[in-house]
C-alpha cells in the first residue's frame, strides 16, 4: 500500500464552537527526520503511535459510531527546482466545502482550509518532514515518485445516537506516499458490489462510501486481478467507477469518454484535469454512459484516475467471465501520454499552463 502512518510533526485542529470556527497548529512530539529513521522499530512505532492520537477527541461519536465524515486527499509534489508545490489544492478545498454542506455540516471556509493544508505542508517542509526531488524517478515516469499526501477530515462531538453534527472537527494532518498500484498487468473485474444509488451520498467523499470499495477489490484481489469496478445500481450494465477512482475507457478516432458526473459518481479532480488534459490536446472527449459491454467490444484503451492512483492505466477488464485486453500499458499509449504530461506538470518537469500547482 502507498500510504505510510507515519503522520507528521505539524497537524491542523479547527473547531466549530457552535458560532465561529476556532483554529489552532499542533506540534506533536518528534525527533529529527534522520533520529527518528534511526530508531529502533519499536521504538518507532511507539513515537508514531502516539502522533496519530489527539487527547480530545470523543471517543464516542458520530464519526466513530454511524461513518458521518468527509475528508479530502491530496499532493504536494517535490520540484524539479527544489522547491514543493500543492497540486490543485483550491478543488479539494471546493469538493470539502461540497461535502460538508452534503452531510448538513457547517461548512469550513474554503480559504481557510486552504490556508491550514499550505501552512501545515509549510511547517513539516521546515524540519525536514518532506521528501526531496529525486531525478531517478523520471526513469519510470515518476510512477516510483514520493510526494506528501494531505488528509483533511471531519470528526464531530461526542453522540451515541444517530444524529448529525453541528460542532464538528476538521483536522489536517501530512504523511508520505508512493505509488498506489503495484506495477504489473493492472488487470481489472467489475463487481456486483453496488457502489452508490441515485439519490444517495455517492456525489459526496464520505467515509461510509469507502467500506463497499475496499470489500469490492479485497475480492477483486482474492480473484487475482487489481482493482474493482463498479456498475450502476439501477441495470448493473454500466460502468460508474473504479473501487477507489473514475475510469476513462478509449476508442477509436481518439475519443475518450468517462462516466458523467451524478448524485453516484465522486467529482474527481484527477478526472477533471485529465479532462482538460485531452481537450487541449484536441481530443475528442465525452462525459456520456459507458455500458460496459461498448467498452469489452470497442475500446481500445482504458484507465483509472484518481489522487491516489494518479492515472493507471489497465491492461484487461474482466466482465461476467469475459475478458478484453486493452493496450494501455504500451509505451507509445495516449494512457501512459496523458499520466507523462501530468506527472511532468506536477514534478516540475514542464510548464504548467493550466495555474494547477501552488507554492508552498
Amino acid at each position: 500500500m502507498a500510504f505510510d502512518l507515519s503522520i507528521c510533526p505539524w497537524i491542523h485542529c479547527a473547531h466549530y464552537d457552535g458560532e465561529i470556527w476556532v483554529e489552532e497548529f499542533i506540534e506533536q512530539n518528534h525527533l529529527s527526520f534522520e533520529a527518528e529513521n534511526a530508531l529502533e522499530e519499536q521504538d518507532y512505532q511507539n513515537l508514531i503511535n502516539a502522533r496519530n492520537h489527539l487527547q480530545h477527541l470523543p471517543l464516542v461519536n458520530y464519526t466513530t459510531q454511524y461513518g458521518l465524515c468527509c475528508f479530502e486527499g491530496l499532493k504536494a509534489f517535490p520540484q524539479v527546482d527544489g522547491s514543493l508545490k500543492l497540486f490543485r489544492p483550491d478543488r479539494n478545498c471546493a469538493r470539502m466545502d461540497s461535502s460538508m454542506k452534503g452531510l448538513r455540516m457547517p461548512p469550513l471556509r474554503e480559504n481557510l482550509l486552504l490556508n491550514a493544508i499550505t501552512e501545515t505542508v509549510r511547517r513539516n517542509q521546515m524540519i525536514g518532514f518532506t521528501p526531496a526531488y529525486n531525478p531517478k524517478w523520471e526513469d519510470d515516469f515518476w510512477l516510483s515518485g514520493e510526494a506528501v499526501y494531505i488528509r483533511p477530515f471531519t470528526y464531530t462531538e461526542p453522540g451515541i445516537g444517530i444524529n448529525l453534527t453541528t460542532r464538528p472537527w476538521v483536522v489536517t494532518v501530512c504523511t508520505t506516499v508512493s505509488a498506489y498500484f503495484a506495477p504489473g498487468k493492472n488487470n481489472a473485474v467489475t463487481s456486483r458490489r453496488i457502489r452508490a444509488t441515485p439519490l444517495g451520498i455517492g456525489w459526496i467523499k464520505t467515509a461510509a462510501n469507502y467500506v463497499s470499495s475496499a470489500l469490492a477489490n479485497a475480492e477483486a484481489i482474492d480473484e487475482g486481478y487489481m482493482v474493482a469496478i463498479f456498475l450502476d445500481s439501477l441495470t448493473q450494465e454500466n460502468i460508474e467507477e473504479g473501487s477507489t477512482s473514475n475510469f476513462f475507457a478509449l476508442f477509436p478516432g481518439k475519443r475518450l469518454v468517462t462516466p458523467p458526473l451524478s448524485d453516484t459518481i465522486l467529482p474527481g479532480i484527477t478526472r477533471e484535469s485529465v479532462i482538460t488534459l485531452a481537450r487541449n490536446r484536441g481530443m475528442d472527449v465525452h462525459e456520456e454512459i459507458l455500458p460496459v459491454k461498448k467498452v469489452l467490444d470497442e475500446a481500445l484503451e482504458c484507465f483509472l484516475t484518481g489522487t491516489a492512483a494518479g492515472i493507471t492505466p489497465l491492461g484487461s477488464l474482466t466482465h461476467q467471465n469475459r475478458s478484453k485486453e486493452f493496450s494501455s500499458l504500451e509505451d507509445d499509449s495516449v494512457s501512459i501520454s496523458l499520466l507523462k504530461e501530468l506527472k511532468s506538470i506536477q514534478y516540475g518537469a514542464m510548464k504548467d499552463p493550466f495555474g494547477w500547482m501552488f507554492d508552498v
